[in-house]
């Protein structure tokens, strides 16, 4: 019954049960008969049990502050914005309850000790003290350098730009339609995307437990969001992510946060604070993804090489056989134009009567940009390819077989000529 499974559930994750089970066997595998052998002393369990449930509670609560938790509900930062309106004191107000449960979980773990000690006789043998770094709960610290070395190689400590990042990762969630800030939980992971979202007279409705009402964030109609190296697009990743800033914190403080978010993900000196925060979509935002998804990713990442020509998001749930041809038109060829547009006002920079240093800066802009035009020329044979087959995806499948489908795509090249292969998107 449930009052014997906490019981033992207690027991066993005491010091007596290591100590007992050496005993039992010596060797590094357990068998099945060593646990039948396991002496279980009956005493009064009410105190155990109680303890033992509480600090389930405690890790599951933690658990599920994570969006690979299924329960997970919102981000922490929500939850714990209480009144602030500043993403510092929301993450100063998660910081505190998170030592505050570590400290409830570490005393929980010596109390069950203990107890199971004086159950056991054997004071003379073992101590009831739990070391810091085997309480398995979050403890966040602002930095790497505050980390304690008793608490290094500690799975379950984040620090400050930890936390930032994923935040950045629900907000990404939120525009997908993957997440809501009107709703809590998971709200959509494949099926018909119309039984969630609808868009009304230019207003994203969202579907919820009392009906159809309006959403906060601005959902992405097509499922595509480009991450571009400057001001391309008015729906790129970064005004999007400003937008969510300026509706989940308010108005008032939106430079105030986006600098608090921009230096806790290393803002350099020569930036503003949307300069940083587009680096770090550019550069390491989908590599994040992909170790919190280990390596199975759900936002997928188009990605047409080293010179960030051009990259774009979308949504393997929400994906269909025409999402690639969107990617295609709708951006890469919209971005293509918008680079050969740059190039025509910097020719004008170049021969107009500026400073040596301004002529130089410009050329250097261009040259950087030819590149980016040249790589998504290639991109755009290989995407050409792949939209006209107009691949089908199967969620059932899992991400690995799905992702290899848009991998090492064969573009033929005439008679004669060995095909060319590229990747449509990032390498994982």
């Amino acid at each position: 019954n449930h009052n014997k499974l906490m019981y033992l559930l207690g027991l066993m994750s005491t010091k007596i049960s290591n100590y007992v089970s050496k005993i039992l066997n010596p060797t590094i595998n357990l068998q099945v008969g060593d646990f039948n052998n396991f002496p279980v002393l009956s005493t009064d369990s009410k105190p155990i049990i109680n303890i033992v449930e509480k600090s389930i509670d405690i890790s599951k609560q933690d658990w599920d502050s994570f969006e690979i938790s299924w329960d997970f509900k919102k981000h922490p930062l929500l939850t714990h914005k209480k009144e602030a309106n500043t993403v510092e004191e929301a993450y100063t107000n998660w910081s505190n309850f998170t030592e505050n449960q570590f400290n409830q979980l570490k005393a929980n773990e010596e109390e069950l000790n203990r107890i199971f000690i004086d159950i056991y006789g054997l004071q003379d043998e073992l101590t009831p003290a739990v070391d810091d770094k085997d309480v398995t709960i979050t403890r966040i610290y602002d930095s790497k350098e505050d980390i304690p070395e008793s608490m290094k190689g500690n799975n379950y400590v984040l620090t400050r730009e930890d936390v930032i990042k994923s935040f950045i990762s629900y907000a990404v969630g939120c525009m997908f339609g993957r997440y809501s800030l009107d709703e809590e939980g998971l709200i959509f992971a494949g099926g018909d995307f119309d039984d969630k979202f609808r868009l009304r007279d230019g207003q994203w409705e969202i579907k919820t437990k009392e009906g159809w009402k309006k959403s906060r964030v601005n959902i992405v109609e097509h499922n595509v969001i480009p991450i571009a190296d400057g001001d391309y697009f008015e729906d790129d990743i970064l005004e999007r992510f400003v937008d969510f800033v300026k509706v989940s914190f308010g108005e008032e403080t939106l430079e105030e946060n986006l600098d608090y978010i921009a230096e806790t993900l290393g803002r350099k000196a020569n930036e503003t604070s949307r300069q940083a925060i587009r680096r770090y979509f550019l550069k390491d935002f989908y590599k994040d993804h992909v170790r919190t998804y280990k390596k199975r990713p759900i936002y997928w990442l188009f990605d047409s090489g080293r010179q960030d020509g051009f990259k774009a998001l979308i949504y393997m749930h929400r994906y269909d056989p025409s999402t690639v041809a969107g990617v295609r038109t709708d951006y890469l060829h919209s971005l293509q134009k918008k680079y050969e547009a740059e190039i025509n006002h910097l020719d004008i920079l170049i021969d107009s009567n500026i400073s040596q240093r301004e002529k130089a800066a410009a050329r250097k802009k261009k040259e950087k940009i030819l590149k980016q035009i040249e790589e998504c020329r290639l991109y755009d044979e290989a995407i050409a390819h792949v939209a006209n087959q107009r691949i089908e995806i199967d969620l059932d499948d899992g991400v690995k077989v799905n992702y290899a489908k848009f991998q090492g795509v064969e573009i033929p090249q005439g008679k004669g000529r060995k095909p060319l292969k590229a990747d449509l998107l990032a390498k994982i």
